[in-house]
């Protein structure tokens, strides 16, 4: 028990001076990039591009791929954000 403890606090001080035992950098999917350039909830995002909250979700964390209509549209989205918003308007 005390070797965990001794492990914990070494732990706990590490942490501290900012050293990190493992990094881990998510890059977001166009997807994700796209709803938040327009910055509205996922349900919105998914009315304005006419698709459900699920496959919007399967997009955003990157377990499907939008088709070609479709990835157009994000592309509108995160260049234009403002055009997609005034169309829903």
């Amino acid at each position: 028990m005390e070797q965990f403890q001794n492990d914990l606090l070494e732990s706990v001080r590490q942490m501290k001076a900012g050293k990190a035992a493992r990094t881990t950098v998510v890059t977001p999917t166009a997807a994700a990039e796209a709803r938040a350039k327009v910055g509205v909830p996922q349900i919105a995002f998914a009315a304005m591009l006419g698709v459900s909250v699920r496959t919007l979700q399967e997009w955003e964390q990157g377990r499907r791929e939008p088709s070609g209509a479709a990835r157009s549209l994000l592309r509108i989205a995160q260049t234009h954000p403002q055009a997609l918003r005034e169309l829903m308007a």
